[in-house]
């Protein structure tokens, strides 16, 4: 790439190698064919040593299935990890990850169920913002990445273009995760004086939410943490780093934080009480995986619908927010089919 190519060196390592890092090779495959196709190997040598290759390995011979670990003290919002085999790293926006989760299927006369919640963390934000905005756009149902598309392009929610609405979804998302104009431009491939139109614009139509972010980070560097909605600490050791980049990176997860953390606390809530409901009698159910928001059972075939709004009862009911919580439930004869 670098030496027969004469590609740009955009960062070097250590050592002084050109650097070869995702991130690196993303923004060189924006204009050239071979970082892209590196990277296409990567992810595919990747799905293949740790799941194509392992998952046959790890089946239980008890059991004839395979057992994931779940830890609670790893990950720093307090989301589950998974591991042995990793469950909630399988990508499921390219066809080779969705099957992988093809492989997981449903025993006889059972089909798998997955429930999960829908835009958890916006309808944190909008909770923990209070921003007229996205609180009237959840209390009307509507679909947030439209109205926040026909809110900073100024057209009607049912004239949202498709591409419209990625950019919407992009913008909701970016900033949740306390991403920068910078990080917008590159995120959308346009260029950093568009995206910063895009934020101005975005925080003009919901000034709760730059009032909400501005606080935030003015909390965590006097308090050194943030809290859920539960009142769980999330501690932020570089947010008075005299580095500059570590201690924007934990101003990125002061924002971030509070609404991972409220996504953890309420799946953790929602797991006890459907663990609690289907330990009923002969009950024709059970939890068999968690991933982030979404939970899996498997169910006898008959009962789906009984189990399904159960479910969904069990798992609206985990938190009271400001906002109504919305689950989507999905049913297959495998996971990727039930997602």
């Amino acid at each position: 790439m670098f030496e027969k190519l004469q590609l740009p060196v955009l960062r070097k390592t250590p050592t002084g190698q050109p650097s070869t890092a995702e991130d690196v090779l993303e923004e060189l495959a924006a204009s050239y064919e071979l970082p892209r196709t590196v990277l296409d190997y990567r992810t595919l040598a990747k799905l293949k040593s740790t799941y194509t290759d392992k998952l046959p390995q790890q089946i239980n011979s008890k059991t004839g299935r395979v057992h994931t670990s779940y830890h609670q003290a790893v990950a720093q919002t307090g989301r589950l990890s998974s591991s042995d085999p990793n469950l909630q790293n399988i990508p499921i926006r390219r066809a080779e990850g969705r099957r992988i989760r093809q492989a997981f299927i449903a025993a006889p006369g059972h089909v798998l169920m997955a429930a999960d919640y829908s835009q958890i963390e916006l309808r944190i934000m909008a909770h923990l913002s209070n921003d007229a905005g996205l609180l009237s756009a959840f209390a009307a149902d509507l679909d947030v990445h439209c109205a926040t598309a026909a809110e900073v392009f100024g057209v009607a929610v049912d004239a949202v273009s498709a591409d419209q609405r990625r950019l919407a979804k992009t913008i909701n998302f970016g900033l949740i995760y306390g991403m920068s104009p910078f990080g917008l431009a590159r995120q959308l491939g346009i260029d950093r004086g568009a995206a910063q139109k895009y934020v101005d614009v975005y925080f003009a139509r919901y000034p709760g939410v730059k009032r909400f972010m501005d606080d935030t980070r003015m909390q965590a560097r006097a308090n050194g943490f943030v809290e859920t909605v539960y009142g769980r600490r999330l501690y932020l050791p570089d947010i008075r780093a005299s580095n500059q980049q570590l201690r924007q990176a934990a101003e990125r997860s002061a924002i971030n934080a509070p609404m991972q953390g409220t996504a953890a606390d309420i799946i953790k809530r929602a797991m006890i009480g459907v663990d609690a409901w289907c330990r009923l009698e002969n009950f024709p159910a059970r939890v068999v995986m968690q991933v982030h928001d979404e939970l899996v059972l498997e169910v006898r075939e008959d009962a789906t619908d009984k189990v399904a709004a159960g479910i969904r009862e069990q798992m609206a009911g985990a938190a009271e927010l400001k906002v109504p919580l919305r689950i989507h439930i999905g049913v297959g004869m495998n996971w990727d089919e039930a997602h």
